[in-house]
């Protein structure tokens, strides 16, 4: 979380949904903030702001983050993937084509979170079952309580990738 506080600057380079970034940062910037008011990469969303809600979900390096834990400065060096990067340019990742023929989400704000874990949760191979898709999807929450739809749309799209 930013405290506010500069904690100095660091020099970092890293590659965001494919693209080089170079700068300079507040140490004590989140990627999160990084992502969102510094590079108006906003399909990443702030929810709790404390790790809690999964929200903020991205890839870095392959694995599943929450972003607003995450100080820009680690990321040195490493590869951040986004909601923006999910699917091909112009197109649709099979989860958004799932989560939209599922009905998958309502409000939408958590939408963005849901998709980067799910995406890395079937690519980890961790989505054999209902109870195992539910297991490792814990740490994104859903106020609206789509989560019956959440799980049809990666248990389908997981099939597909098999």
């Amino acid at each position: 979380m930013n405290t506010g506080r500069s904690t100095g600057i660091a020099d970092v380079a890293l590659r965001i949904n494919g693209v080089a970034f170079r700068g300079a940062v507040d140490g004590g910037i989140t990627l999160l903030d990084l992502l969102r008011d510094h590079l108006e990469l906003v399909g990443t969303k702030k929810g709790c702001d404390q790790g809690a809600c999964g929200t903020c979900t991205v890839l870095l390096d392959g694995r599943r983050v929450v972003s607003c834990l995450v100080l820009a400065a680690q990321c040195d060096g490493r590869e951040v993937t986004t909601i923006e990067g999910l699917a091909p340019e112009g197109g649709l990742h099979p989860l958004q084509e799932a989560f939209i023929r599922h009905d998958a989400f309502q409000c939408g704000f958590c939408t963005s979170g849901q998709l980067m874990s799910a995406a890395a949760l079937i690519e980890e191979g961790r989505a054999g079952s209902d109870a195992e898709i539910r297991e490792y999807m814990s740490g994104n929450l859903c106020r609206c309580g789509a989560y019956p739809n959440i799980v049809a749309a990666i248990r389908d799209t997981a099939r597909q990738v098999v």
